[in-house]
């Protein structure tokens, strides 16, 4: 039988402590520390840390803004994908959507690297027999250049639901001008200048 004789905040001092009351202490976050007088050697029971989750109202999103101009395809997507997501967040979960808004500028002035200009080719169908139609990367950046940018991004996001929110937090502009200069956005890590 366990003998009670203080408590002082939350340390407990009692003789021979059992499992159950190990448990317990553990479960209201009290230490329970053996009677120097009865036992030796003191017990210690503390508390583990609970993991932090975080909540959709808690999540801070930021803006942030890059210019194209001359900047890889692929290399600026991977990066604007991690901040749509929030994967360089300390507070990033892949249930909860942490991301930023991410603001692209001069998107008709992307860059590629081979000869992928003339190779790359971008399909869709209409959904009738033989409606398959196809464009080069040349023609697609003639026609809809922010259509290039907003498809490399989408490859690299999840494919659901959180996915879909998140590349709604992408904007693509072909100039430099756009009217969210009001939420002051900031400029992308690794593409200041």
């Amino acid at each position: 039988m366990a003998l009670i004789s203080h408590m002082r905040g939350n340390i407990l001092d009692m003789s021979s402590p059992s499992p159950v009351w190990l448990l317990v202490a553990a479960r209201l976050g009290i230490r329970i520390r053996a009677c120097p007088s009865r036992s030796a050697a003191p017990i210690d029971v503390k508390v583990a840390m609970k993991t932090y989750s975080p909540k959709p109202r808690e999540v801070q999103q930021d803006w942030y803004e890059v210019d194209a101009t001359g900047k890889t395809l692929g290399r600026l997507a991977t990066v604007i994908a991690d901040h749509l997501s929030g994967k360089r967040k300390p507070q990033y979960a892949p249930h909860v959507d942490v991301g930023d808004y991410v603001i692209v500028t001069n998107c008709d002035k992307i860059r590629v690297t081979g000869n992928k200009l003339q190779q790359k080719i971008y399909y869709r169908h209409s959904g009738f027999p033989g409606g398959l139609r196809q464009r080069t990367l040349q023609e697609q950046l003639d026609r809809h250049p922010e259509e290039v940018i907003r498809k490399a991004v989408k490859g690299m996001l999840p494919r659901n639901r959180m996915g879909a929110a998140q590349l709604r937090k992408l904007k693509i502009y072909q100039g430099t001008e756009h009217s969210h200069e009001n939420f002051n956005p900031k400029p992308l890590p690794g593409f200041e200048n």
